[in-house]
Parts: C-alpha cells; structure tokens; sequence
C-alpha cells in the first residue's frame, strides 16, 4: 500500500492516536460527527477519559488539521490529513473470516460469460462503491488456440483463445466464397503456428509465418492475412478497455443524499477518461495497492472521494482494479478485498 509521509505521526501522543483512529473508525461507521460523549462511552474498555478531556485533545488535533467541525454545533469529522494518517499507521488489519474469502473466491472463478465485467460486479456488490476494472494492454498475452465457426460462406467467426479468462472474438466477412469443407485441417495448421506466441509477434510476423505453409493461397488463410490488425490487436477488442460498476450501490450510501452528491457520480460516471486517466497513471506503482483521499487524487471532481486502486496479472500483461468511493470508507477492509480479488484473478 502506498505510504504518504506525514509530518504529524510523529508529532502525536498515544492518547491523541488513539482518539483519532476512534474518531475516524466511527465515522467511517456511523456517518455522523464523532462527539467527546460518544468517544468517552466508547473509549471505556480501553482507557478512562472523561468528555472534557477528550475535547481538549480534539481540540489539539483540530489544531493539527487533522478533523474538523463538521456544522458549528457539531461533532467532529476527519480532514484529508486525518484519513492519510489513520490510512498510513493507526488503522488495524481487518482479516477476511475464512467464509468470505471462500465466496469471493468461489464467485469469481465460477463466473465465466464475462469474466472482468463479473469481477466488477462482485466488487461493487461488496464494497458499496463504484468498482472499475481495467483491461490489461494485451500485447504480451499468448495466444493459444484459434478456432474458426462458419456463419454462411462469405461469413465467420473466428473465436482466439488467450492465456487469460476471457476470449477474444471477431466477425470476419469477405467478397469471395469460402470453401469450409477442410476448415478442421486449415485450422489445425494455422495453431500449429500461432499456438504459443503473443499477440505483438503474431500482428507483426503472422504474414511471413503463414507463408511458410501449403494453405497460404487458401480464401480462408488471406482472410486472416488482411485481417491482422483485427486478429492480433494489442489491445482487447472491446469498446471500452474498462468496466464501472456500482453506481446504484454508491448513491445508496449516506453521503450522497442530496441531489447535489447524486449530481456529481453522475457526472464521474459520463467521464470515464478521468477513471482511465488516473488508473493508467497509478499503472506500475511497486505497491501492492495505493490509496488515494481526495485532493490527492488530482481532480477537482473528485474531491469528495478517496480511490483504491490494485493490479492484477494475466500473463505477462498486467491490469487494474479500483474501487471509488467515499472518504468514509471501510479502507482496512476493502484493501483486503481488492487485494484478494486481485491475487485470484491473477491465478
């Protein structure tokens, strides 16, 4: 997980630790400011601190900037320092019980129509959040197999199996008619040559290789030749090279109750090129997963979210999971999550 220094760690006394990470785990729970009555019922079982007292350290910690008042009669809320704080050293590890790990996975590796589209759905479903997969760039996966379906004689199906969980599939069509009575033949020796090598080889070299073979003059075998840039695209041939799921799930939550909130994931949803942007630009991080919380995440927009973004690898091509929510979220829990559902996307 990325760790952004902060200045204020080490500035901060035992019992000022303690009630922030009790101020930002309640309200990461509750959605309502954290009051010194509430924390000092709360806070019992581990130290005895009267409300006066915590309200002097509350006090001190405004100071810092790390909460603030969330009304002028109110309790207090965490500011972005106090999140990266609690994000960076006081949150505990929250363990995933041995039942949700089975389901998450189990949901995951049974699920095979569209397999990143279902992870995205589980995700959402999981976290409460807007989920965002993106494709990994292709162009280092190996193709293992092609088949070819036939639709009429000027029409097909060619089905490209890749070492991933998904297939990519292309409707080819041609003004002449193709013979189909020895596809099983042309085909195998087709595999017998693009059978183990990625898709850039394949795009750039797939011309010469073929060449090489008796069936290069065969209507089926020029198809594929003038269709190379289609076969052997590096990137998925998709619409989108990403998938956002969940937002009926986040405008649910507490935080986006007003038609303002509700307004602005609207507006991160038609945007998708923001999403893309900054998941590409967290691409390659060393971390096992990175948080982002609010003006860190760059965008004006997105000021009022906090960003957890992980990868996964399929192959030697390599994608990303993200899930966009509010600052308030669950970050212990959903870094578990993330980090499982990648691990298990990478098997």
């Amino acid at each position: 997980m990325i760790n952004h220094t902060n200045s204020h760690q080490n500035n901060l006394t035992e019992r000022e630790k303690n009630i922030l990470r009790s101020i930002v785990y309640s309200y990461i729970l509750n959605a309502s400011p954290v009051g010194s009555r509430y924390l000092s019922k709360t806070l019992s079982e581990e130290v005895l601190l009267s409300p006066a007292t915590i309200r002097n350290v509350m006090s001190d910690l405004q100071e810092k900037e790390l909460i603030r008042h969330a009304h002028i009669s109110s309790g207090r809320i965490p500011t972005d320092k106090g999140y990266r704080l609690y994000v960076d050293s006081l949150m505990k590890d929250e363990l995933l019980s041995n039942k949700e790990i089975t389901t998450i996975t189990n949901s995951i590796l049974t699920e095979k129509n569209d397999f990143l589209k279902d992870v995205s759905n589980i995700l959402s479903t999981l976290s409460n959040c807007l989920s965002v997969v993106k494709f990994p760039y292709l162009v280092d996966i190996i193709v293992q197999k092609v088949e070819v379906i036939q639709l009429t004689s000027t029409r097909i199906v060619v089905v490209l199996a890749l070492e991933s969980p998904y297939v990519r599939t292309l409707t080819l069509e041609t003004d002449t008619e193709i013979s189909f009575d020895n596809i099983q033949y042309l085909t195998s020796i087709i595999n017998e040559k693009i059978s183990g090598k990625s898709l850039s080889f394949l795009r750039n070299h797939f011309s010469s290789i073929i060449t090489e073979t008796s069936i290069n003059n065969h209507p089926l075998v020029r198809l594929f030749v003038d269709s190379i840039d289609s076969l052997f695209e590096v990137y998925r041939t998709n619409d989108s090279n990403i998938i956002i799921s969940g937002a009926n799930k986040l405008v649910d939550l507490p935080d986006f109750e007003t038609i303002t909130s509700v307004k602005g994931v609207i507006e991160l949803i038609e945007n998708e090129d923001i999403i893309v942007h900054l998941v590409e630009s967290i691409e390659g991080s060393d971390q096992d997963s990175t948080v982002l919380i609010g003006s860190e995440i760059g965008n004006e927009r997105l000021e009022d979210y906090a960003m957890l973004v992980s990868s996964y690898t399929v192959g030697k091509a390599q994608g990303s999971i993200g899930l966009i929510g509010p600052k308030r979220m669950n970050y212990s829990k959903l870094l578990s999550i993330l980090k499982l559902v990648s691990q298990t996307i990478s098997k």
